[in-house]
């Protein structure tokens, strides 16, 4: 583990300023001033509570090449909360900037993953709506790989589809045949937590445009979205299956799982 004056060398010499490139109030310095003060706070955290050994096997795993610090996503997840808790933005333009800047400055992963958490906070979840999706967008298509694309997904499209569905609905139609797979899988699975309030529609309309993609992440997705709603209301899962016979053997093993098992 580093220790705290340790942690404040790492940090020193890795913090970059930046422009911040916000659509919105560009210009007000105060909010880049207290999104860097944010940044800052929790880099200290994560650089307070490195280790390099667990490190090297998070990065060997995810077989990524952004380096880790070696802390949990659990972890992470408190960091965003107690950095919430104890300075929270009081506006969604101080908070999206916030998250912003945590995400394109990052240098490790662990940063991406508390970036992610700003913005799935539930005290803030009012915040989430169709206007942020380009905010989404960029760190689907940025991140690209299933550790960030899943959760901003299930939890941020999501909870921007309960609380903005007629313009989500609108953009998760237009992701589902997009050249950008990370954004088609974001559409298929953005109901994955919605149970009685799926709609059905369009679940189905978000997976089909990929039913016959040879990428795995799709076809696993595909899997995954009906296996969860088949808990919900398995006779429509069943027929869906039934009806799309071109269903590559992937997602339909993954779409009965949990029907086989209660048979």
């Amino acid at each position: 583990m580093l220790r705290w004056t340790e942690a404040l060398e790492v940090l020193n010499s890795e913090f970059r300023p930046l422009n911040v490139r916000t659509k919105k109030r560009t210009s007000d310095m105060k909010h880049v001033a207290s999104a860097e003060s944010i940044r800052n706070t929790i880099l200290a955290k994560l650089c307070a509570e490195a280790d390099p050994e667990r490190a090297r096997q998070q990065q060997a795993y995810m077989k990524s090449e952004v380096p880790y610090f070696g802390l949990s996503v659990p972890r992470c997840r408190r960091i965003a909360h107690e950095v919430l808790r104890d300075d929270p933005p009081h506006n969604s333009d101080l908070w999206v900037s916030s998250i912003l800047l945590l995400w394109r400055e990052a240098t490790h992963r662990e940063e991406r993953y508390v970036a992610i958490e700003l913005l799935l906070y539930k005290k803030f979840a009012h915040w989430l709506v169709s206007d942020q999706l380009p905010v989404l967008e960029e760190m689907v298509v940025t991140g690209a790989w299933w550790d960030f694309v899943d959760a901003l997904a299930t939890r941020g499209a999501g909870a921007m589809l309960a609380n903005d569905p007629v313009q989500t609905k609108r953009i998760l139609y237009k992701w589902a045949k997009d050249q950008n797979i990370w954004k088609r899988r974001v559409a298929i699975l953005a109901q994955l937590k919605s149970k009685t309030n799926t709609d059905v529609e369009l679940l189905s309309k978000c997976i089909k445009p990929s039913i016959g993609h040879s990428e795995f992440f799709l076809r696993k997705g595909i899997g995954w979205a009906l296996r969860e709603y088949s808990k919900t209301d398995p006779d429509w899962v069943k027929e869906f299956v039934e009806k799309h016979p071109d269903l590559s053997g992937l997602s339909r093993r993954e779409a009965l799982k949990h029907l086989a098992r209660s048979n």
